[in-house]
């Protein structure tokens, strides 16, 4: 496999689980006849980011992996014969639940799961109240469209997790996402914020030599007295941090080609992981002051 075709799917929730269910599946339908081979949705695409509050009843939209969910974007992948990662509220047991991505193949078979590492807990992201930590580690999901490495939205600010996935194996990185501006700040900070986000991407491309592809929602989502305004800027950066691809503020299929002797060509170059010195990092394990 030296070339395949990707599609984000950047859109916007409503508070409709089923809505949005059929959103997403005539998204990805169009995605595939537009050549797409994989498809990836923004993080926790079902439902509203329900993360603002801090609320109970939300953990009625958790469900097990596999599930009611998972049966049916696999019937939707084995329909369409293309890769699908998707992002889901995962209800491991009573109590304990997880913010979770699987990838499935074009067969619709689950191929595995990853569980987010990194939670936030920051106003209007809430996430500590409904999300364990993931305890599965990185991973690289080995597909007919290329090895495939899936994070999750906090995680993209933390390089030892995209520099893990990459040694796992993977040319891509997909980043389901649910970021935006809280409306009041978004004068003052705005612009700063979209840009560390989108500079912090093209750095994990750069310094992994691997495709990263970030994937957010769009719109202005109310809980209460609450609202965000999810900054879509669905984003491609290739294993040079060059731009291949960045969508805007509204919803938009986001298709591109990826090109997978760019990650050999650039690990050649730039043989980052080769000059690492891992007999030197052992500080990373260790809290600033301690290390």
């Amino acid at each position: 496999m030296s070339k395949t075709k990707i599609a984000l799917i950047q859109m916007k929730m409503t508070s409709d689980l089923k809505k949005n269910t059929i959103q997403a599946i005539s998204k990805i339908k169009l995605a595939a006849k537009r050549g797409a081979k994989v498809v990836c949705l923004p993080e926790l695409f079902l439902t509203k980011y329900f993360c603002q509050v801090e609320s109970h009843k939300n953990f009625n939209y958790a469900e097990k992996i596999p599930g009611p969910s998972s049966d049916l974007f696999s019937s939707v992948a084995r329909e369409l014969k293309i890769i699908l990662i998707i992002s889901l509220f995962e209800k491991k047991t009573s109590g304990l639940y997880h913010n979770s991505s699987i990838v499935i193949n074009e067969r619709g078979k689950i191929l595995g799961k990853y569980r987010k590492m990194h939670i936030p807990d920051d106003p209007q992201f809430y996430e500590k109240f409904y999300f364990t930590p993931g305890d599965l580690g990185f991973k690289s999901f080995k597909t007919s469209q290329g090895n495939l490495g899936t994070l999750i939205c906090w995680d993209q600010w933390f390089p030892e997790a995209a520099r893990l996935t990459a040694l796992k194996g993977s040319e891509i990185i997909f980043y389901p996402t649910a970021i935006g501006w809280h409306p009041k700040e978004k004068k003052k900070f705005g612009k700063s914020q979209l840009e560390s986000w989108l500079s912090v991407q093209r750095s994990h491309a750069i310094a992994n030599g691997i495709y990263v592809a970030a994937i957010n929602r769009v719109g202005v989502e109310k809980q209460g007295t609450k609202k965000i305004e999810f900054w879509g800027n669905s984003v491609v950066f290739d294993p040079s941090g060059n731009l291949v691809k960045k969508a805007n503020l509204k919803e938009n299929i986001l298709i591109c080609e990826i090109d997978f002797k760019k990650v050999e060509n650039s690990r050649r170059h730039w043989p980052f992981f080769r000059d690492r010195r891992i007999d030197y990092y052992k500080g990373l394990l260790k809290n600033p002051k301690d290390a």
